[in-house]
């Protein structure tokens, strides 16, 4: 992906030409609370794409506001638009820890007096963000290595005596520590808030045996599918994609981490009005339900699944097929961890 190169500098003497001769940069443009424009920041390729047909076109026929979209998501650049007001984007997803960071470094706008659940659904409305789609982090193997089956639990899919050979998983510590305490018997209705010292002593027994720490969802379908490794801690949908692709490949949903997708507003944008009428259009029963079945999520407005078959809803990690199964995020139990937990493992990661 190309990334912008243009430093503070170049900006800052190119900004007003940019400006005059009438091009639409957002990261220069100056923001008016009265323009028929939004600006979203999506995660490109097949996300955007689905988005685009689902939300954003139609919410642009509804309602004149154009969409523009920014990419890829960034927390980064939330961060920095905050602190210096130049905005490029003014509604973006976060998952939950993304989402506990930002309320925790005040960078999304207060949902009071903006949207109520009663705009919603039930549950839809947490720490300023709503509630949009949501991904699981599960077990995956290869029927190949295992023919009697694969791991079952994360305590299984620890135990390399029985079930041999190396492992991946994302390097991303919110998630993988709840994998490595439901690893250490710790039950899934306890798992929140995290005892991180027992995680880490879990995550001890297996460091020697992660051969590769993913960063990318593609990353993740190339390891299952080259048979890099023979079982993987990894989003389903891009499991679904080496399955797809004729890999020998099981997808495990007992003890499957879901995380969930929040639309937040950036703080101080003055086109938050805008943003919080798409929030609310964007998590409609039906335009979320296909937007999600497209980009490999699951609807978490549970009237989204009137809108999608029965078999399109066995890939959605939020079926109610699975609701005994899969362990969903504690945002407010977790989010007061984050940064401690976030530096406790990048320290540890590169021991």
């Amino acid at each position: 992906m190309v990334r912008n190169t243009i430093d503070r500098r170049t900006l800052l003497i190119t900004g007003s030409a940019v400006l005059a001769s009438g091009l639409t940069m957002p990261w220069v443009k100056r923001a008016y609370a009265n323009e028929k424009v939004l600006y979203v920041n999506t995660w490109g390729g097949s996300w955007e794409t689905a988005a685009r047909r689902n939300l954003f076109d139609p919410f642009t026929a509804e309602t004149g506001i154009e969409i523009r979209t920014v990419s890829p998501v960034s927390f980064a650049k939330l961060a920095a638009q905050v602190r210096t007001g130049t905005y490029e984007f003014d509604v973006t997803t976060l998952g939950v820890v993304e989402l506990g960071r930002a309320n925790n470094a005040d960078l999304v706008a207060k949902s009071d007096g903006n949207v109520t659940e009663a705009d919603l659904f039930p549950g839809a409305l947490v720490s300023n963000g709503v509630a949009s789609h949501s991904f699981g982090n599960a077990m995956v193997y290869r029927s190949d290595a295992y023919p009697n089956g694969g791991p079952k639990n994360w305590k299984e899919f620890w135990d390399a005596d029985a079930f041999p050979g190396e492992r991946s998983l994302q390097r991303y510590a919110g998630r993988v520590l709840g994998m490595a305490l439901m690893a250490d018997g710790v039950d899934p209705k306890d798992l929140f808030p995290y005892d991180i010292d027992r995680a880490f002593a879990s995550l001890d027994k297996i460091k020697d045996r992660v051969s590769v720490w993913w960063t990318q969802g593609p990353q993740a379908t190339q390891i299952i599918r080259d048979n890099q490794v023979p079982a993987i801690g990894m989003w389903p949908a891009y499991a679904q994609t080496a399955i797809n692709d004729g890999a020998p490949v099981v997808i495990e949903w007992n003890q499957a981490l879901v995380d969930t997708a929040y639309w937040v507003v950036a703080k101080d944008t003055p086109r938050a009005e805008a943003g919080w009428q798409f929030i609310k259009f964007a998590v409609q029963a039906e335009r979320v339900a296909r937007f999600a079945f497209e980009s490999g999520t699951g609807p978490t407005n549970p009237k989204g699944f009137d809108f999608l078959t029965a078999e399109e809803a066995k890939l959605a990690v939020t079926s109610p097929a699975y609701k005994d199964k899969v362990v969903f995020f504690d945002v407010a139990k977790i989010t007061p961890q984050i940064d401690d937990i976030q530096k406790r493992f990048d320290e540890w990661i590169g021991q």
